[in-house]
């Protein structure tokens, strides 16, 4: 099969790999669509310290069940499957990245994402970024017959965005402001109505994002915070950028008893400033939101069965042998959702 291969950071090739088989309680998926994020970036460049190099990146995958392995028995505590729950070839499903031991006191807790192990698809094992893929058949979720591939890629990052809402307090008609207009400030903006938002307010420099997030509802969108009256607040503030200027600047601009989100990812030496004395007078609650957790489900029911207006932020789709170039277009904000077709 073909497959793109980080040998190390900055060393990226697409060549042959052997085919996967299923094991136990796997599944093989011939992968139809595969997006591309800012982690598959950290990862190319060394700098997500959780990545297992050599690597098959792409955590942002959907495809067809080409091969399906042995019943796995009893696993993490759960009954064997049973024949209507088992996966057949042909069957088509988006594949939920994440890996967990189940065992340690965080995904005791329900912490899965946080667990001790962590691992993920495309990060710690080999991903979607080539034409098959074995998997967990337990981290696979059907999709609807003839359902379009790349809103089935879509999936995963739309529920790390559902989760970001699960961990914060939103009150209808609160006033939020987002930080950044990629993919997933863009999904945050969809949910924002949703959640209660009366207007969202968001920040992207990069005139084209800027102009999607208007056509996404967006009540306004400025290239600069510059823009806002300094002393203007919001009861929900979001961070989608990783950029400690748009960090420092939201975490201003929180209402007193309001909520700042850090969803995006910065550097993990990266610092901000911040007033300890404002948080505890003002009560304002400061979160952070780490991949998914209990999401992925309402996500898949999100796109295969409300309308929203996700095929807007998919701009591209390519090869799989163009990998490296994508991954560049992606490093320059150039577009949303880029995508590679494996198979």
């Amino acid at each position: 099969m073909q497959a793109v291969v980080i040998q190390s950071p900055g060393d990226i090739s697409v060549g042959e790999l052997p085919d996967p088989t299923p094991g136990p309680g796997e599944i093989v998926v011939a992968v139809r669509a595969c997006g591309i994020c800012g982690t598959d970036i950290h990862i190319a460049d060394g700098d997500l310290a959780s990545a297992r190099y050599p690597l098959v990146p792409g955590h942002e995958f959907a495809g067809e069940v080409v091969a399906v392995g042995a019943p796995a028995g009893t696993t993490r505590g759960l009954a064997p499957e049973s024949d209507e729950q088992r996966f057949h070839p042909g069957d088509l499903v988006a594949v939920d990245p994440t890996l967990f031991c189940g065992r340690c006191r965080p995904c005791r807790l329900g912490h899965e994402n946080l667990c001790e192990r962590w691992g993920a698809i495309g990060v710690t094992v080999g991903g979607g970024c080539a034409e098959l893929v074995a998997v967990p058949s337990w981290n696979a979720h059907r999709l609807p017959p003839g359902f379009d591939m790349s809103l089935g890629a879509l999936i995963e990052p739309l529920s790390c965005a559902i989760h970001g809402y699960d961990l914060i307090k939103t009150k209808l008609g609160d006033r939020f402001i987002i930080y950044g207009a990629g993919t997933m400030g863009l999904m945050l903006l969809i949910l924002a109505e949703r959640a209660g938002a009366l207007s969202v307010t968001v920040v992207e420099p990069n005139e084209a994002r800027r102009q999607k997030a208007a056509e996404l509802g967006a009540t306004e969108a400025l290239a600069s915070a510059d823009q806002l009256d300094a002393d203007r607040r919001f009861d929900v503030v979001m961070d989608a950028t990783g950029v400690i200027a748009a960090i420092e600047d939201g975490l201003r601009r929180v209402r007193p008893s309001g909520t700042f989100l850090q969803f995006g990812v910065a550097s993990n030496n990266a610092t901000a400033k911040v007033s300890p004395f404002r948080i505890y007078n003002e009560e304002i609650t400061v979160i952070g939101s780490m991949a998914v957790l209990k999401s992925y489900d309402r996500a898949c029911d999100l796109t295969t069965e409300a309308d929203l207006g996700l095929h807007a932020l998919v701009s591209g789709q390519f090869p799989l042998e163009d990998y490296p170039e994508v991954l560049e277009k992606a490093r320059k904000g150039d577009g949303y959702k880029l995508q590679v077709l494996p198979s």
